[in-house]
């Protein structure tokens, strides 16, 4: 009589054809059930949180949300094994955190590789472990167009041109919108090197602005000046951050 425990399993990737395979690759493994499959972050997060599988098979580049801003918004993540024709993201695969990580097109014998990992690490109980986000996009420095923020149950995407300023708070990162105010569990110096530079400018260690939101600058003490954004916010500006801004707005 076979013992062994059956473990849940979803899919989730913008391609039917790539779902199709998965799945056709888990049929071959008993001790795996597929409860679910998806094309965008959006509805994975809320079958992760409605079915709360054991593993996830997750694409990396997909719309309306994507698999490195999915995990960055779970707070339960199942174990994760990425699968993804972008091999920008593979530079250091098997130093992260994830079970595995899945270059498309992938060998069979690559898959089951994979999946002996997920259930090795399930059957010894072993939590998951969150790929490091800020390490995965660090390998792939292109810029930011959007950041996905989370306000208890809801989730919204903000496009870069909506931020108004970014305040540091300790471990965190306020971002202010027009939408509203957001917190981010994410470093100045992580959106310092990602948002657009001819947007963005650090004008303060405390402070990240988008220079096309700032309406006036004025004199605060000597020698040092207030951006001032709407609708009535005042940030101080260093002087490293002042003349950063006489540089990008040619004054």
């Amino acid at each position: 009589m076979d013992n062994n425990p059956v473990y849940t399993a979803i899919i989730v990737d913008d391609e039917a054809p790539a779902r199709s395979i998965i799945r056709q690759y888990l049929g071959r493994h008993a001790n795996v059930e597929v409860i679910g499959e998806c094309a965008n972050g959006f509805d994975a997060i809320k079958m992760v949180r409605d079915l709360n599988p054991n593993l996830m098979f997750l694409d990396i580049q997909m719309p309306k949300v994507s698999g490195l801003e999915l995990l960055e918004v779970l707070e339960d993540a199942p174990q994760v094994i990425f699968t993804t024709a972008y091999d920008e993201y593979a530079l250091k695969a098997f130093e992260l955190n994830a079970v595995d990580y899945l270059l498309k097109p992938f060998s069979l014998e690559r898959f089951d590789a994979a999946l002996n990992k997920a259930l090795e690490r399930l059957a010894g109980g072993l939590p998951a472990q969150r790929p490091p986000v800020e390490e995965i996009r660090n390998e792939n420095p292109e810029k930011l167009n959007r950041i996905v923020v989370k306000k208890g149950s809801s989730i919204s995407v903000i496009p870069v041109s909506d931020i108004l300023f970014l305040e540091a708070q300790e471990e965190y990162v306020m971002i202010y919108s027009v939408q509203g105010r957001f917190m981010k569990h994410q470093t100045m110096h992580y959106y310092e090197s990602h948002l657009p530079e001819n947007e963005f400018v650090r004008i303060h260690r405390s402070y990240i602005a988008n220079i096309t939101k700032i309406s006036k600058l004025e004199p605060y003490d000597k020698d040092s000046y207030i951006a001032v954004m709407p609708p009535d916010h005042r940030l101080r500006i260093s002087r490293t951050g002042y003349r950063k801004l006489r540089e990008k707005l040619g004054f």
